[in-house]
């Protein structure tokens, strides 16, 4: 069986960055774009559109110096317009070398929104090749609306596609621009230009707004295309575009002739960085990046991994740099405690896990969320055993909020036997605990982990005085963990959460 590569372009940096109220900073393309191309491995990245602010053009600047410096100039594309030149000069200042030319892919956009013939459009376009090719930029050429060209004018396509072919262009690139196919229509359109023009290299760019962005990818590679079009979480222009890992997930596991460059296992580090800089949450559900996806919460799947790993796909979490976690909750079982408990280092008789089994499913039922850290003061209580004794306790604490003043916390808390004082200012009354409370670990030489998710949950229908639960997660040099918080108060729920991680790191 003859193996082919295609080419895996990343455009969360430009179509990505569509995705309703995101923008990057300077510093987080470049971070973004490093990470894409070193660790991920990406053949290509299109970084930004062409001549829109001032902003864009020295976070593209700050890519190119890198790339240049690195030997990367040639895997950093712009989106490019056909304006006389403008674009071009745009790209000479920057410093790029290769344009994604917008052009227009179907009679119905060329009609209406350019008000021009074929052969006045061609010819604007052969200006711009010549002005590139002048300039030594290599020229990509997007086929805008391509995929209802497809449908309503194809043979404007192919008069199109005719022309492009006796043009210096390296790649011709296919939009669904609409998210309008399905995954039979893509391989039947595909198929038939790869057959047509078996020397052109296509490359197919997906959206989902039917979410049927994965599908057509693979209907793509199926038909033939030389390279595809993702972002990192599916981000892009209103339901996203195809998403790089589950693509890359499905090509690596069902279609074994085809070769693809990108290292699974910095899929899920990248796309949490992306979450972080853009603020657009990963669903949990999302396949290979969310947060539940290797998680099992029923009972009957804990009990079948034991049992020669009955409920196991290809989908290893490990593949992807992470593992796999059983859930705490209503639908436990024995065998999620037991798994837990596991990973704690901990083992309690038969008798006694009923027990906590009870207590977790109570606490389910209240909606309450059961972290693997609240196991131990579960069993303690539960148990009445000795199991978790308090190392560092929280003995006190003021917390002030005025208007026109930096809130501000005052704290005495209690750490190897001695009581320690200390006060700080912050952005809010927990950020400035977490000041102060930083302050009291640096005194003692030790270090605090790193905050790096914080939820804050009300029961659906309740009232202002309700219990507010706080889910906090931490990172530590080597591993991930949460802790949970619950009172009245949001801020206390919150540092009652934080003192169960501080006697979590001291046990450790």
């Amino acid at each position: 069986m003859s193996i082919r590569s295609i080419e895996i372009m990343d455009t969360t940096l430009r179509d990505g960055e569509q995705t309703s109220g995101i923008s990057f900073s300077a510093s987080e393309k470049l971070t973004i774009a490093r990470l894409l191309i070193e660790e991920l491995g990406v053949d290509r990245i299109e970084v930004a559109s062409a001549r829109v602010s001032k902003g864009e053009f020295d976070a593209v600047k700050n890519i190119i110096d890198w790339a240049t410096n690195n030997g990367y100039i040639d895997q950093v594309e712009i989106l490019t317009f056909v304006d006389g030149g403008k674009s071009i000069q745009w790209m000479k200042d920057t410093g790029a070398k290769v344009q994604n030319l917008l052009t227009k892919g179907s009679l119905n956009h060329l009609t209406y929104q350019l008000k021009k013939t074929p052969d006045e459009h061609f010819k604007d376009i052969a200006e711009v090749f010549k002005k590139s090719k002048e300039e030594g930029i290599t020229t990509n050429v997007y086929l805008e609306d391509w995929s209802n060209g497809m449908r309503n004018s194809p043979e404007y396509v192919y008069q199109f596609l005719d022309f492009l072919a006796t043009q210096p262009i390296k790649r011709v690139l296919l939009p669904d621009t609409l998210g309008v196919l399905i995954p039979s229509e893509t391989n039947t359109y595909l198929s038939a230009l790869r057959n047509k023009y078996p020397d052109l290299h296509f490359d197919f760019h997906a959206h989902n707004d039917y979410d049927l962005g994965v599908a057509n990818a693979i209907e793509g590679v199926k038909a033939g295309v030389n390279g595809l079009h993702l972002t990192m979480n599916g981000m892009g222009e209103r339901a996203g575009n195809a998403p790089l890992a589950s693509v890359v997930a499905v090509i690596n596991d069902y279609l074994p002739e085809v070769h693809i460059n990108v290292n699974e296992l910095a899929l899920y580090k990248v796309s949490k960085l992306v979450e972080t800089f853009s603020g657009f949450k990963i669903p949990a559900n999302k396949p290979v990046v969310g947060d539940n996806v290797f998680t099992q919460t029923a009972g009957i799947h804990a009990d079948g991994d034991n049992k020669h790993n009955l409920y196991f796909n290809d989908l290893m979490p490990e593949r992807f740099g992470r593992k796999r976690k059983y859930a705490l909750g209503k639908t436990s079982g024995k065998a999620n405690i037991e798994k837990n408990l596991q990973e704690l280092g901990l083992k309690l008789s038969p008798e006694d896990i009923k027990k906590v089994t009870q207590r977790i499913i109570k606490l389910g039922d209240k909606k309450e969320v059961v972290t693997q850290q609240d196991l131990p003061y579960i069993i303690s209580d539960v148990l009445d055993s000795n199991l978790y004794t308090k190392k560092v306790k929280i003995k006190s604490y003021v917390l002030n909020h005025a208007k026109g003043l930096n809130p501000s916390a005052t704290l005495a808390i209690k750490l190897d036997d001695e009581v320690i004082e200390e006060h700080a200012q912050g952005d809010g009354q927990y950020d400035a605990f977490m000041n102060a409370l930083a302050k009291v670990y640096q005194r003692k030489d030790k270090k605090l982990p790193k905050l790096i998710d914080y939820a804050v949950r009300i029961p659906p229908g309740s009232n202002s005085d309700a219990l507010c639960e706080t889910v906090i997660t931490w990172r530590t040099e080597s591993k991930e963990f949460a802790t949970r918080g619950l009172d009245s108060d949001q801020t206390v729920s919150a540092i009652k959460a934080t003192e169960k991680m501080l006697n979590i790191i001291e046990l450790q």
